[in-house]
């Protein structure tokens, strides 16, 4: 059963928080670019695996349920900054995008939030998260 969940974990984890990491990302260079159309795709990715990406947290406590290491303190630190960059998605990234999308549409001037930092905090956060899912502080695995 591990490696069914650990499977399922890994892969929503590249196929769902990837893209969303990517098009999070990408979408202040089309902000200074003014492509409502590039825009429009991006900020839907951000926002649609966003809700997608929902699985990777759930699969992997039920992972670390079965494992019997969801006391240990990487894991309790991957949860909180995993927490952490999914409120910055759904607070920050997503309406901040909604409305950058909305001025730029009307051929305004964009404000709020510097997205490039942002985001670039936000993809640091799941570098973070998958270094600690591999290195496991303790681990018995000899790795």
């Amino acid at each position: 059963m591990n490696k069914v969940l650990l499977s399922i974990h890994v892969l929503a984890a590249i196929v769902l928080i990837g893209p969303v990491t990517v098009a999070a990302s990408l979408f202040p260079r089309y902000v200074r670019a003014k492509e409502p159309g590039v825009l429009r795709a991006l900020h839907r990715i951000s926002s649609g695996y966003a809700v997608a990406g929902l699985a990777v947290p759930v699969f992997g406590i039920a992972l670390g349920a079965q494992m019997g290491v969801l006391g240990d303190a990487w894991l309790v630190i991957s949860m909180a900054l995993t927490a952490i960059a999914a409120l910055l998605l759904a607070l920050v990234i997503v309406p901040a995008q909604r409305r950058t999308l909305a001025a730029v549409e009307r051929d305004e001037q964009p404000g709020g939030p510097n997205l490039g930092m942002i985001t670039g905090i936000f993809g640091l956060l799941w570098a973070v998260v998958v270094v600690l899912m591999i290195v496991r502080p303790g681990s018995t695995t000899g790795v």
